[in-house]
């Protein structure tokens, strides 16, 4: 994504880097292209409510034109999708409706893929609703799985050849106006 600010993403910027992790990669590639950043790490609080609520008031904080969740692995709560609603996208390692919702992330998506014998799969960039990616989709890539693929090398190639090129191009299409819920 930062990659892509003034190329693909030419209708906005990203301003703030919010990571649940404070040793994430995200954060110091922030930094250095000089954006800003924020830790809300879910152990430092007491229970879910908590650590979302500390979450909600950093987004209410910043008030966003949009919300991109790239590599953030936690749910977001019904408070927060309703506070910003239609201002959330999720990228999501798999075409959806296959391979999603509840306990899907992760390599446990491509491991699904490659035990149901898929010979495509793929990323589907869509907006946050309050169900686990049920939101309408954005956009989609396709992505061949090859004979010997590991949970780890489809991670890698969803990443690669999908992930990483529509997740900036569905920013630009919001942001640019092209696209709305």
């Amino acid at each position: 994504m930062i990659d892509s600010q003034g190329s693909i993403i030419r209708s906005g910027e990203i301003t703030l880097v919010i990571s649940s992790k404070k040793d994430a990669y995200a954060l110091m590639r922030a930094e250095n292209a000089g954006i800003r950043t924020a830790v809300v790490e879910r152990k430092a609080y007491a229970d879910n409510s908590v650590y979302q609520d500390a979450l909600l008031a950093a987004l209410e904080k910043e008030k966003p034109d949009l919300i991109v969740l790239a590599g953030f692995m936690s749910i977001i709560s019904e408070k927060t999708i309703k506070q910003f609603e239609n201002k959330i996208i999720n990228v999501h390692p798999s075409l959806i409706p296959s391979f999603c919702g509840d306990g899907f992330y992760g390599l446990k998506v491509h491991q699904a893929a490659l035990d149901k014998g898929v010979k495509i799969t793929g990323a589907t960039v869509h907006f946050v609703n309050e169900i686990t990616d049920g939101g309408k989709i954005i956009l989609q890539k396709a992505v061949e799985v090859l004979d010997g693929d590991t949970p780890e090398s489809l991670q890698k190639r969803v990443m690669e050849q999908a992930e990483w090129q529509i997740l900036p191009q569905a920013v630009e299409k919001i942001l640019g106006g092209e696209c709305s819920l």
